[in-house]
């Protein structure tokens, strides 16, 4: 306990966090909370392109359906509704959000945190000076210290980037990163550049370090894996081609690409993207991947065809070859071809995908989906996929399960509601069977169900919020039955934020045995008015002693890092963070997190009863 009250100590001096940008994070916290809690997936990059688009915002009058996608949070649905009316009339406020009938008031209110209204103009061109004059420069330096007391080797994990921006039409960065326990040669580098509408005819060129994805992902998706989450209505979104990567893990491609478009909104809209790339496929094999998209628009219909070449230096094999991967791919050389359209009506949106890939015989997958808005107030959504047990693909990622889209048959349903006045309730079921044995699942066939119930309330005005949300979810998968209930309460007023979280389930396994696992977590956010100073102080306790009963709570941490660690054992945990805006274009961020698991259970496992994390990250902006 003492670490903290030296660190808030340290940061009581200074200065003014405006209210905007508090609204800001706000925002940015409940979407990167709804999207991420029913999925533990690394979401990072979702934080950095939120935070982006908050710093310079897309402009609504020139915005295009791939750009409205990257805020993930709209389904397609609703991003064509609002690329109409800005088509009939471009528009001069905001505040025209409220006259699209399909976005839903809370979602308009989202949506005005990322984008902005500016006259619209026919010169693409781009002049140096404007662009080094009116871009934005970010430096960012972070150190974390993981596991002070048991940390095998070198606890420090460190890394540098360099962003620049300039009207979201061309950015370019750099970033150096070294993981913990490595040795300190052992260094990772990446670098990407995207220039987006420099010319009438260029949509995008990516070079260095970028993400490639089309269609609905069976062919090729190195980006954005949005699977099950609390937007029901995003599920089955098409993906949003070709962009860059700003970080230096392995989920990217490094190559070059470019998007060519041809004709206009009145007439056949022709887009043609060409790529090449290359990653690691593991630390001995090179994968090489030449790709290419063609897709044809016409009113509300689109159409398009996806084709992807794999090349590797070696033949690509398992160190082991069991149950659930005898089907994956082996060799050097696979091609993968799909094809996909979508047609949108006045009340409903249907879209579908199917490809094929080379395996030792072709393998074929499928998935096809419509979403129904009668009103508003009220959306639908339906969505069967099935995946052969021979398709396998290494750089696809579409609705699914499981994380490879192999040997899957399911049924998935939703709805949203928000007919009554701050109320919003949300449900999907999924129903799944794969035909042989999975990873974790050593029978075959197998059958599986995931359904989940969400009932959200918020009352706000200008002086103070309250909101409440209740969450019950139930699984069954390989012979064992999850519950699991989540209620959490918030309350805003006058610079302080409230959240109350309460988290419990019941694992019920193969031999009928029940266990449990719980969690409460206090969190309490304070924005000084008069110091640009923003603290966020979470205390939790937890016992869940199995690790099937394990429960994912998201928190907060520096900028640009995600957090989504699982309370397992029994213990508490709480951290500190810190956000101090020294000067207008240079802050501090600082995390301190500990935590202290009971004697019994530590010593049972012959592990430390304590775990300290401190992560802190510098921003330097102009």
């Amino acid at each position: 306990m003492k670490r903290f009250f030296v660190y808030i100590a340290f940061a009581l001096w200074i200065v003014h966090v405006s209210a905007t940008e508090q609204e800001i994070d706000a925002v940015i916290d409940d979407i990167y909370r709804q999207l991420t809690e029913t999925e533990t997936i690394e979401s990072g990059e979702l934080q950095e392109q939120l935070l982006q688009f908050a710093a310079t915002p897309i402009d609504l009058n020139t915005a295009t359906e791939n750009d409205l996608r990257q805020l993930r949070f709209l389904s397609d649905t609703q991003i064509d509704a609002i690329l109409t009316y800005v088509f009939k009339h471009p528009m001069e406020s905001l505040n025209e959000l409220d006259l699209i009938p399909e976005l839903p008031t809370y979602l308009a209110r989202n949506l005005r945190a990322f984008v902005t209204v500016k006259p619209k103009k026919n010169d693409y061109s781009i002049h140096a000076k404007d662009v080094f004059h009116f871009a934005r420069h970010e430096i960012i330096t972070r150190a974390d210290i993981r596991n002070i007391e048991s940390f095998e080797g070198d606890p420090v994990f460190a890394q540098a980037k360099y962003k620049f921006n300039y009207d979201n039409r061309v950015q370019f960065g750099v970033n150096i990163s070294r993981a913990p326990g490595v040795m300190a040669t052992d260094i990772r580098y990446g670098a990407y550049l995207e220039l987006d509408e420099i010319a009438p005819h260029v949509r995008t060129i990516v070079a260095g370090n970028y993400q490639a994805s089309f269609g609905q992902g069976l062919v090729l998706n190195t980006g954005f894996h949005q699977g099950k989450n609390s937007y029901i209505m995003t599920v089955g979104n098409g993906c949003d081609g070709l962009r860059k990567y700003t970080s230096t893990g392995i989920a990217s491609l490094h190559g070059v690409g470019t998007t060519l478009t041809f004709g206009t909104i009145t007439k056949l809209k022709t887009e043609l993207s060409v790529l090449y790339g290359m990653n690691r496929a593991n630390d001995s094999l090179w994968h090489h991947v030449i790709g290419s998209n063609i897709t044809l628009k016409h009113n509300k219909l689109a159409v398009g065809i996806t084709f992807a070449e794999h090349l590797y230096n070696d033949s690509l094999s398992y160190y082991r070859i069991v149950a659930y991967n005898r089907n994956y791919f082996r060799g050097t050389n696979q091609a993968i071809i799909g094809a996909n359209f979508r047609y949108c009506g006045n009340w409903y949106d249907v879209f579908a995908e199917v490809a094929a890939a080379q395996n030792r015989t072709w393998g074929v997958a499928t998935q096809v989906g419509c979403r129904f808005t009668p009103i508003s107030d009220l959306g639908l959504i339906v969505l069967y996929r099935y995946y052969s047990p021979h398709f396998d693909n290494t750089l696809a990622y579409a609705f699914s399960e499981t994380t490879r889209l192999n040997d899957e048959n399911g049924l998935y349903l939703g709805t949203e509601i928000s007919l009554l006045k701050n109320w919003i309730f949300r449900a999907y079921g999924d129903i799944f069977r794969f035909s042989a044995p999975k990873y974790g699942i050593n029978y075959s066939p197998s059958l599986g169900y995931d359904a989940m119930g969400e009932a959200d309330w918020r009352l706000s005005n200008s002086s103070h919020s309250i909101g409440t949300n209740v969450r019950f979810r139930a699984k069954e998968k390989a012979h064992k039955s999850t519950f699991s209930l989540r209620a959490r309460f918030t309350y805003d007023i006058a610079g302080w934020s409230f959240r109350t979280q309460a988290d419990g389930n019941i694992v019920r396994d193969s031999v009928q045995a029940l266990s449990y696992g719980f969690s409460v977590a206090q969190d309490i956010h304070y924005s000084f008015a008069k110091v640009p100073l923003t603290l966020q102080l979470r205390l939790q306790g937890f016992d869940a002693r199995k690790w099937d009963n394990r429960i994912y709570v998201h928190e907060n941490d520096v900028l640009y890092a995600w957090s989504i660690p699982a309370s397992y054992g029994q213990g508490g945990h709480f951290y500190l963070n810190l956000r101090w805006r020294i000067i207008d274009q240079l802050a501090l961020y600082l995390k301190v997190s500990e935590t202290v698991y009971s004697r019994t259970w530590a010593a049972e496992r012959n592990i430390s009863q304590t775990r300290t994390d401190i992560h802190l990250l510098l921003r330097a902006y102009l």
